[in-house]
């Protein structure tokens, strides 16, 4: 998660209620009060949208790490096949391609680790700021409460409508959520990311290390046969 969004989410759940009705001043708390709350839902749209990129990003790289090591083990006893026919002119490639995949794995598993991590620190915070947000409503619903005390007023019937609203309000941010996951998924096919990396040429340099290292897996495999 950026920084930025980062901060603002640790000021908006530092930040308490009570003390903000504290150093009102003007005759509006509650106006300003819901402000805060629509500031609250903002960025919580936001950590929504971020966390859905994040989970989209993983399920891709999940893929490719799955679809890698299927390919690995594929080429395992691809490679067997031609030693035991004697076609090393077969073996080679494919072993060539087994070293492309172990240099990727680890990549990816530390992209992945990085990613769990990212999304238990954006769920944390989506539970965090749902707590501030009925934390402020409920200081908005006491303030009102008391001011139609002092002034001898009726308590209003309309808590259905307000569940209601605030209801509509997380299915809209459910959606926006779905919505950046879908996209963010179908932006990013497996196919093409793994054609890419087989499309890379190795310049002279890096041919002639991996023609050493392909000599050397043919050899342990032949003396182990």
């Amino acid at each position: 998660m950026a920084d930025n969004l980062r901060s603002r989410v640790t000021r908006v759940i530092a930040g308490g209620a009570h003390a903000l009705l504290e150093k009102i001043e003007d005759a509006a708390p509650v106006a300003l009060l819901e402000q805060s709350v629509r500031e609250v839902e903002q960025v919580t749209d936001e950590v929504r949208a971020e966390l859905g990129r994040v989970v989209a990003s993983r399920h891709v790289t999940q893929q490719q790490h799955a679809y890698l090591n299927r390919e690995h083990e594929t080429l395992s006893a691809a490679i067997a096949t031609a030693l035991a026919q004697k076609r090393e002119d077969l073996a080679r490639p494919a072993i060539a391609r087994q070293i492309d995949i172990e240099a990727q794995l680890p990549i990816l598993e530390s992209s992945l680790s990085e990613l769990s991590q990212q999304d238990k620190e954006l769920s944390s915070y989506i539970e965090a700021l749902m707590d501030k947000k009925r934390e402020m409503e409920k200081s908005i619903a006491d303030l009102q409460a008391s001011r139609r005390l002092s002034q001898g007023l009726p308590s209003p019937t309309t808590g259905q409508g307000a569940a209601s609203s605030a209801a509509a309000r997380l299915q809209t941010a459910q959606s926006a959520f779905d919505r950046t996951y879908q996209r963010q998924t179908g932006l990013s096919p497996v196919a093409q990311s793994a054609g890419l990396a087989q499309a890379a040429q190795l310049q002279e340099l890096g041919q002639l290390v991996l023609d050493n290292k392909i000599n050397e897996r043919l050899a342990a495999l032949k003396a182990g046969s």
